[in-house]
């Protein structure tokens, strides 16, 4: 198992490159699989010794196959992935999210495994597989599945006189008052550009019945009614001391952040470690996790990691036959327990799950992965200023998202 440093990009890139060609030898006489693997398991230590003995069982298993896993940094993942399969080097399988799957898919560079999945396909989360396919054709097989969910302090809500933790947009606002009169913001928003909409803004977007993009794909959505009103949520609370003084450059850091000091009451779109987080800060019994806030539904962000297949793999067979081991119910269970993630599949039974991970385990059914688009990300890049602007009263609701949408539209036209 090799290591790529986050530093040195350009000369990680290269190197890698020209050392993990897809489908090289080993020199030992068997066939070399390179799979490109991310920190999903945050801690080095753990995910080092995890790939080490999933490299060790698999290749076990396959005598003929060198399977070389490179654990590569989040840090330039995109521009890196893409030299790779432009270049036609550097590995056969590599995890992708839902966003970035289809830019790779429709310019034909990834292989269709629906008929890897197929043997086991109803044992997979719907939601899980219909973000990893385009136009039809499945492109990732989904290995794992991430969560997120409200989380807030008991206590907090407690001493405000709330009885009933807010579940839905007109709870919130009922309870920010009471809250703000303890000086404390009863929703910890991060609307620092650099913090994923996915985390913040498009949650409540979504639970609002709105889009970011059109069907079509043409054109954005999000300056519709439903997302005007949902940005018009977040500067209703804001005058009423609902959220932060400083949300618009916040970020949704628990550990020194303002929910862990005790002077915001719940994140609405957290992750189990992050409860986790705040357990330690404020101590587990006073810790809740509920499920997603509803505006007209119930919408929470959860997105596959879903392991695709180059086209210019020239060891497709070997490559898929580990997607099939590292897919298996029981693997994914295994890297579930160890990365805090949840399996893809519900026939695999995770050991020793803690009580915060089958709290956000009750959300599952109301995954969704996102608008996925492939300039979904440099949309989010356009829109994130302008929300920005107008947490800091430099525009109301409906002008932000217009001059976004504006941008946006620009963008799309450009193809």
């Amino acid at each position: 198992m090799r290591k790529v440093a986050a530093a040195g990009l350009a000369a990680a890139l290269g190197v890698v490159l020209a050392g993990c060609g897809s489908g090289s030898d080993s020199g030992s006489g068997k066939s070399t699989v390179t799979m490109w693997m991310y920190p999903v398991i945050s801690d080095q230590a753990k995910s080092q010794a995890f790939w080490g003995k999933v490299e060790k069982d698999f290749e076990a298993a396959n005598a003929t196959i060198d399977l070389k896993i490179d654990l590569q940094p989040w840090e330039g993942r995109q521009e890196k992935v893409t030299t790779a399969l432009a270049a036609k080097k550097g590995f056969d399988l590599v995890v992708l999210g839902p966003d970035q799957i289809p830019q790779y898919a429709q310019q034909g560079s990834l292989v269709a495994l629906d008929d890897l999945v197929a043997p086991a396909k109803s044992a997979y989360l719907p939601a899980a597989l219909n973000a990893l396919t385009v136009d039809g054709a499945l492109y990732g097989v989904p290995i794992y599945q991430t969560i997120t969910a409200p989380i807030y302090n008991k206590k907090a809500f407690a001493d405000a006189g709330v009885t009933e933790v807010p579940g839905t947009w007109a709870g919130l606002k009922e309870a920010a008052p009471k809250l703000a009169a303890k000086k404390i913001a009863v929703l910890d928003y991060p609307g620092a550009p650099e913090i994923s909409l996915n985390q913040s803004f498009y949650p409540l977007l979504w639970s609002n019945g709105g889009s970011v993009f059109a069907q079509d794909g043409k054109s954005v959505a999000f300056n519709g009614p439903e997302g005007v009103a949902a940005l018009q949520l977040l500067l209703d609370l804001k005058a009423v001391g609902g959220i932060p003084e400083n949300a618009a450059t916040k970020t949704n850091e628990i550990e020194g952040g303002p929910l862990a000091a005790g002077k915001t009451a719940m994140y609405h779109a957290a992750t189990a470690l992050q409860a986790v987080q705040l357990g330690a800060a404020i101590g587990a019994e006073n810790v809740g996790i509920g499920l997603p806030l509803e505006g007209s539904k119930r919408v929470a962000f959860g997105i596959p990691g879903g392991l695709v297949l180059a086209k210019h793999s020239s060891r497709q067979a070997e490559a898929r036959k580990f997607a099939e081991y590292l897919s298996s119910p029981e693997v994914a269970a295994d890297l579930a327990k160890e990365s805090g993630f949840f399996p893809a599949r519900t026939d695999a039974t995770v050991p020793g799950q803690t009580p915060e991970a089958t709290e956000f385990a009750k959300s599952l059914e109301f995954a969704f992965p996102g608008d996925t688009h492939p300039k979904a990300r440099q949309v989010m890049a356009l829109i994130a200023p302008h929300i920005q602007a107008a947490l800091l009263g430099k525009e109301d609701a409906k002008k932000a998202l217009d001059a976004a949408a504006q941008e946006a539209n620009t963008l799309l036209a450009s193809g």
